[in-house]
């Protein structure tokens, strides 16, 4: 082993039994989902013929603080986790700074990313429930192999509509997701009416996440036996997603440390809640005042620029209104390469805990998300994904005003995965040509006032 670099691992008995629910430990509770069509507040049942029905009841669950791993997916997580928490010595000598970094890598499961810990779940409660088709979209391709690996584990036929921005950008995610056997549709398309809606205003349009999910969903709504199954933004996917938190916490106490600051990159919530939860827990019950930071792209910046309201999850309106920051669900993101945080709003949970001060948030330009990565992968030779170089890049951020104090911060982020099939995106960076896209106050007043306003 480098002297650069210690890993800390746990036995297969140590890996959790169960995920954290933190709804049931906050002082303020979200604010309740919103059937569009009663504008009453939303009802497990309600969601019966878009989900499974154990994770509808999951999704609205504010009471139980721990629910069971069943013991199938637990056996499915054995075969990546637990996955390495890993003290980054080559980073701190290549910034200089005294603080103490540590990630959690995620991109050792068999898709490359933390997404598998949710994908395995949802799929097994879709086939207890003798589901046999789950449809799904997908920005990067990350969730969208997860799902169509999960599926086949777990006997399904998966079909995954992916944004056809990335759906260009990154064929070979296109190819994983067809040798697991799942079919693959560019979004929008001329398949679903959402897609045609969205296409004859726009017959250009390089789709975005909102775009997808209308999809996936309009199918799963349309045909016999199926069920949409999502990626990030909802309740019960950050719910799976704790696994990785409850495993850091141990492993932070196999290092002798805990942290000062846990960071993770931000699209809708799943990997940055999965991190930080188990850990937030202690600040909400054991008074314990780690900082918390949400790290999400400059030119898709809702927790920062965003507003607090309620707002569809997806661009047809086919998904229950939700209480969340954001920059209003016709929002167009730029075409930057993490496609996985090319989202306009935030999940429930994330959005009640900012509005509480629980949590920070901070935007990062493209050009300064790949120069950290580049760096990450000089220091620590890993190649990180587009998405997760923004929570390297702001754990630079914190590093280097480390150095500046003196002070010897414990930093925590997490590795959500690799950008082995990002190569393009490094190779612009690489030749100069990378862009920055920002989005200015001006441009999301302009685009929330379009909005309607619902309650």
């Amino acid at each position: 082993m480098s002297n650069k670099q210690k890993r800390y691992f746990l036995t297969e008995e140590e890996i959790p039994t169960q995920w954290y629910n933190i709804q049931a430990d906050m002082v303020n509770k979200p604010l309740p989902p919103i059937n569009p069509a009663t504008k009453q507040p939303l009802k497990a049942e309600d969601l019966y013929p878009v989900f499974a029905e154990e994770l509808c009841r999951q999704e609205l669950n504010q009471t139980d603080a721990w629910i069971d791993i069943p013991q199938e997916v637990r056996d499915m997580y054995k075969y990546y986790r637990s996955t390495p928490l890993v003290r980054a010595y080559g980073l701190e000598q290549a910034l200089g700074t005294p603080a103490h970094i540590y990630f959690k890598n995620e991109s050792v499961s068999p898709v490359g990313s933390h997404k598998l810990n949710s994908a395995l779940a949802q799929a097994y409660y879709c086939k207890k429930q003798g589901i046999t088709n789950v449809t799904t979209e997908t920005g990067a391709g990350q969730w969208g192999a997860a799902l169509a690996y999960a599926a086949k584990a777990f006997g399904l036929e998966a079909a995954v509509y992916q944004v056809k921005i990335s759906y260009n950008q990154k064929p070979y995610r296109r190819s994983i997701m067809q040798t697991y056997g799942a079919q693959v549709t560019p979004s929008p398309s001329m398949s679903t009416r959402a897609g045609k809606d969205i296409l004859t205003v726009d017959p250009n349009n390089q789709g975005s996440l909102g775009t997808a999910i209308s999809e996936a969903i309009e199918l799963a709504l349309n045909t016999p036996n199926c069920r949409y199954t999502l990626g990030s933004v909802l309740s019960h996917v950050t719910l799976h997603q704790t696994v990785i938190g409850l495993e850091a916490e141990k492993q932070m106490q196999k290092a002798g440390e805990y942290p000062d600051i846990v960071i993770g990159c931000f699209g809708g919530g799943s990997n940055f809640g999965g991190i930080s939860f188990p850990f937030m827990r202690h600040n909400i019950l054991d008074g314990k005042t780690t900082r918390f930071v949400a790290a999400e792209p400059a030119s898709c910046p809702k927790l920062t620029r965003g507003v607090f309201q309620y707002d569809f999850g997806d661009v047809a309106g086919y998904t229950p209104l939700l209480p969340m920051y954001t920059l209003g669900h016709n929002f167009m993101p730029a075409n930057i390469h993490a496609g996985g945080l090319r989202y306009h709003g935030a999940g429930v949970i994330v959005s009640q805990l900012l509005k509480d001060k629980m949590m920070e948030a901070v935007d990062i330009k493209q050009s300064e998300s790949f120069q950290a990565g580049l760096l990450f992968s000089q220091a620590e030779g890993i190649i990180p994904a587009p998405e997760s170089c923004h929570a390297i890049a702001a754990t630079i951020r914190e590093a280097k005003k480390c150095a500046e104090t003196g002070e010897e911060k414990v930093i925590l982020f997490n590795l959500s995965g690799h950008g082995l099939i990002d190569m393009a995106a490094y190779d612009q960076y690489l030749s100069g040509s990378l862009l920055d896209y920002e989005v200015t106050d001006e441009d999301v007043q302009r685009n929330i006032a379009q909005l309607e306003k619902v309650l």
